[in-house]
Parts: structure tokens; C-alpha cells; sequence
């Protein structure tokens, strides 16, 4: 099961990432754009994701990925229960989402750099 705090500790981490408490959430942005959002009970984790590739990672683990609720369809989101994946699977989630919305010069830098990112 992922925390909140493991999650935490990889988000902050990153260059220009930034935690918030919205409405009770624990948010995680890079300037204005969300990128990562736990639920209230902390038992779910939205993230930044493809539009284009939602329907084929939900369909590939259906009972690990969830559609984003209904008011964030819109949005390059999907979401994930946070007991059905490992400390590596976060990762790669959340470092994938980072990239999604940081410029690319940043993300480059970022993977550039030695270091345990992949």
C-alpha cells in the first residue's frame, strides 16, 4: 500500500513541485496545475494521465485504476487505489505525471542528472 507519505517525500523531491491542502486534499502542483490529488481517506490518488490512454489502462486493471470523477473527465486524469500498487509502481506514476506538466527543459534536466529516477 502507498502513503501519503511516500508520496510526499517523491513529489517534493521534484523541481518546482509544490504541496498544497485543498478542501481537506493533499494536492501536489508544479505553479497552478495539479498534478497529483489524493483522496479525503487518502484511499485513492488522481494523477495526471493522457486523456487518449485512460480507457486503456483502466481496462487493463480495472480493480487498480479508476475513471477520474465525473467533474474531472475533461482533464488529462485518471485515478488509483492507493493499497493495489507497490512503493515502484507509485513512482513511475508519479514521475510520469510530473512530467506531464512540468516544461520540458525542467523534466530533461531532471532524468539527465544521475541519480535513481526510472
Amino acid at each position: 500500500m502507498v502513503t501519503v507519505e511516500e508520496v510526499r517525500r517523491l513529489a517534493l523531491s521534484l523541481p518546482r513541485s509544490e504541496e498544497a491542502l485543498v478542501r481537506d486534499r493533499v494536492k501536489f502542483r508544479v505553479g497552478r496545475i495539479v498534478y497529483l490529488a489524493f483522496s479525503r481517506d487518502e484511499s485513492v490518488l488522481g494523477f495526471a494521465y493522457a486523456k487518449e490512454e485512460r480507457d486503456a489502462l483502466i481496462a487493463s486493471a480495472p480493480g487498480t485504476f479508476l475513471p477520474p470523477d465525473p467533474a474531472d473527465e475533461r482533464f488529462n486524469w485518471v485515478q488509483v487505489r492507493t493499497a493495489a500498487v507497490d512503493a515502484d509502481e507509485m513512482r513511475e506514476l508519479v514521475l510520469d505525471a510530473w512530467r506531464m506538466v512540468v516544461p520540458r527543459k525542467v523534466a530533461a534536466a531532471y532524468f539527465d542528472t544521475p541519480g535513481p529516477h526510472a
